[in-house]
């Protein structure tokens, strides 16, 4: 790629200016630097795939729900679609206890004043995304046992003899793998990219989001389509009861293990997340050609 900045031939390269007359044949050091960064990172942003496919699982939980008793203290009951909140609840009060607790104890250790690493958090939130799909399917093989003990295979919107507040340790556990993988994506990209790429930096996280959607969505439909062949019940039928949620979430901790041991591949394999500038880290380089045969366009700023 550093080709792409060098200057051949001052004659048809460049223009009286002293431009690139070809932008996409000759570049800047800044372009390429970017480029570089970009791609340097990609790797470990599609560990942030998985992680995404595990955080909206958003239907299921509602579902196992609203078949639970979902008296919560007294006689006050929980929406079915309320348990959501204890995710959001698990994120907030880690990121406050980490941020203002923890930190300043890790740090002692570390020798880092945020702590962990980014890298760090990242690998730690893929394994908490494991745990939470694991946990989430004991729960459902206690409820769905529960369910067919008291006769229900053929009333899936009956309610089981069962609390809902068995649902909450997994909520829990998903906002608290999301705590440490988001902030730790964002933070990691925001530490790999110059200035002029912070936006870049929250578009990856984005996109990782959105593909992690469709390949939730993906999964669904492989498993809905292998588990139903030679007349069986699909493990994700409309019954609950019948159907095998509490296999379709272990399969799903399966694959996050899978991608925890591709993390740590893509970690190793990007090594040290302490990045050496090119440039000052504010001073990006302009719009300045060298005049000399076989030097790279650089663009100093002052």
């Amino acid at each position: 790629m550093n080709k792409a900045c060098v200057i051949g031939n001052p004659e048809k390269d460049l223009d009286c200016d002293g431009l690139a007359i070809d932008p996409w044949r000759l570049c800047t050091v800044k372009q390429v630097e970017e480029l570089k960064s970009l791609i340097k990172v990609l790797p470990i942003c599609s560990t942030g795939i998985m992680i995404a496919v595990t955080l909206n699982q958003h239907a299921f939980p509602v579902l196992q729900a609203t078949t639970m008793d979902r008296h919560f203290i007294g006689n006050q009951k929980l929406p079915a679609g309320s348990y959501g909140v204890f995710t959001i609840l698990a994120l907030t009060i880690w990121v406050a206890v980490y941020d203002r607790l923890l930190v300043p104890l890790l740090a002692k250790f570390t020798n880092r004043p945020q702590g962990l690493s980014n890298k760090q958090r990242m690998g730690i939130g893929i394994v908490i995304s494991c745990i939470a799909t694991a946990t989430a399917g004991a729960v459902e093989n206690k409820r769905r046992a529960t369910a067919l003990r008291q006769g229900l295979a053929d009333h899936p919107r009956d309610v089981v003899d069962m609390s809902a507040n068995w649902l909450i340790p997994q909520y829990c556990l998903v906002g608290l793998g999301e705590a440490f993988s988001a902030v730790g994506q964002i933070d990691f990209f925001y530490s790999q990219f110059p200035k002029t790429m912070t936006s870049i930096a929250v578009a990856l996280f984005s996109l990782g989001m959105a593909v992690g959607n469709l390949v939730a969505s993906l999964i669904i439909g492989i498993v809905d389509d292998v588990t139903r062949r030679g007349g069986k019940v699909s493990w994700v039928s409309d019954n609950l009861n019948k159907g095998h949620y509490d296999y379709y979430y272990w399969l799903l901790s399966l694959l996050s293990l899978v991608n925890f041991f591709y993390y740590l591949l893509c970690s190793w394999a990007f090594g040290s997340e302490d990045r050496e500038e090119y440039d000052d880290g504010e001073a990006m380089e302009e719009v300045e050609m060298h005049p000399s045969v076989g030097s790279p366009i650089r663009h100093v700023g002052v």
